[in-house]
């Protein structure tokens, strides 16, 4: 049978994006080739027209999942008005709407706890997102007034503090204390970004 041109990227594509989901949902260990490729309607074996192990797919949708949250802080919008920008970040992220969609959003709090499960090429794609990502909030930081010389020190604060807080509210969902820890950590990290 022979298929429409871009069949096979935009199946590789469902997998990718599937698997991202399941890891966000569950972690590294919850990947199941036979389970990903059910869910999507795909027979097992046909997972090996599109990636050469589980391995393969595992780093594969950790570099989505940082490519979909590199979205959250555009670098064009960062350029163009950073102070907004930056601000704007650090309000969705620590909201409830971020807390609240497990399934989407920025891996880190999600895959801190998982590296030492993640196959080696994922670790690598984990600690080149983390890079990006605090390079991009550093850039926001000088464009919104601070030294060069302090903005990566202060982009890899103000994203630990981030993750962490949200891991926090996440684990506290459902509490009146997951709310007033994502406000707290918000107003902080707003005061300390100059924003």
């Amino acid at each position: 049978m022979r298929y429409a041109a871009g069949h096979k990227d935009r199946i590789r594509d469902q997998i990718i994006a599937r698997t991202a989901r399941v890891i966000r949902e569950g972690g590294p260990g919850e990947v199941a080739i036979s389970g990903v490729m059910g869910s999507l309607g795909l027979t097992h074996g046909g997972f090996y027209a599109h990636f050469r192990s589980r391995d393969a797919l595992i780093t594969a949708a950790v570099a989505r999942m940082f490519d979909e949250a590199s979205g959250m802080l555009d670098p064009e919008r960062l350029a163009a008005d950073p102070v907004a920008a930056l601000a704007g970040y650090v309000r969705a992220y620590l909201s409830r709407t971020h807390r609240d969609t497990v399934d989407q959003g920025c891996p880190l709090p999600v895959l801190m706890t998982e590296t030492q499960r993640l196959p080696p090429d994922a670790r690598q794609v984990f600690a080149e997102g983390c890079a990006q990502l605090t390079a991009r909030i550093a850039l926001g930081l000088v464009g919104a007034g601070c030294a060069e010389e302090e903005a990566e020190a202060l982009a890899a604060s103000l994203l630990a503090e981030m993750v962490g807080a949200l891991a926090l509210a996440r684990a506290m969902r459902g509490s009146p204390e997951s709310d007033a820890l994502l406000k707290r950590s918000r107003v902080q990290v707003l005061a300390r970004a100059g924003l």
